[in-house]
């Protein structure tokens, strides 16, 4: 079967042609922000329609950076890339394609993703975060993603963890979001993540708010193990050495929930190997 797999993110946009579950093809780009939603969509549907010609597909799979109505199949909101509200993006991709597609939110997808392909194989509960331009999560139990009862489960982003802190932009303050992801680090301090993280005094300090939010998805879920994806995760050592020793520090000194915290084995592809798993997923 070939599939073809869609990661929608804040920052980029990449694409896989999957021949069975080989990656025989891969493209990423930088996203429009202000371009919007149509910036969006002319980008992907020449893409796709491209590739389409060259050798066909037999499914789609997509990843998108924003809550997701699973059910509906319809984007809930981005954040970060405005005009998506409430956009059918599967049957809009299905229509132009002529074949079935299934979409999910990006850390679902990248849960998925490393469940069945990377750090979270034989791993269940396992609970999969995306640090990159927005922060959000995915629980992965039993063979299969839990969504909750709205699609809604998993947004650990915008919990607050200060709540007497700045202003996220959901409108809540301290959110998990507002104090750690890409986006903010640079807003804040001026400075990208990549060159906040490579500064030792700086991850000292950013620690204790990332474990603060990770403390809560260990203590509420107990899973077997913590999966880290995104931009930021591939900082490496220099950042999971401090986290693994701060979380030790926070976590409730009777817990014995596992504080198992690696990065994605997979790299800027859990997203794409997820939407693959969805693809096949619905083909059965």
């Amino acid at each position: 079967m070939r599939i073809l797999a869609i990661d929608i993110g804040g920052t980029k946009f990449s694409m896989a042609a999957f021949d069975g579950e080989r990656m025989a093809r891969r493209h990423s780009e930088a996203t429009d922000q202000t371009g919007g939603r149509e910036w969006m969509l002319r980008q992907l549907e020449a893409l796709c329609l491209a590739w389409q010609r060259e050798h066909p597909f037999d499914r789609c799979g997509i990843g998108f950076g924003g809550p997701v109505d699973f059910a509906a199949q319809r984007v809930g909101l981005s954040t970060h890339v405005g005009g998506w509200r409430d956009f059918p993006l599967s049957a809009h991709l299905a229509g132009l394609l002529g074949i079935p597609a299934v979409m999910d939110n990006d850390a679902n997808a990248g849960a998925l993703g490393e469940a069945r392909h990377g750090a979270g194989r034989g791993c269940s509960p396992l609970f999969y975060m995306t640090l990159s331009t927005g922060i959000g999560g995915g629980i992965y139990a039993d063979g299969r993603l839990w969504r909750g009862a709205d699609s809604w489960a998993g947004e650990i982003g915008h919990l607050p963890i200060r709540p007497e802190g700045p202003v996220c932009l959901c409108g809540a303050r301290g959110c998990f979001e507002r104090m750690c992801s890409g986006l903010w680090l640079e807003r804040d301090h001026g400075r990208t993540a990549r060159e906040l993280i490579a500064d030792p005094a700086f991850v000292r300090g950013y620690v204790v708010d990332l474990a603060l939010g990770l403390k809560a998805a260990i203590m509420l879920l107990n899973p077997a193990r913590v999966v880290i994806g995104g931009g930021i995760s591939k900082a490496g050592d220099r950042l999971f050495q401090p986290l693994g020793a701060e979380l030790r520090r926070q976590i409730t000194a009777w817990s014995g929930a596992r504080i198992d915290v690696v990065p994605a084995a997979l790299g800027d592809d859990s997203v794409l190997y997820g939407a693959l798993a969805l693809a096949y997923n619905t083909a059965s």
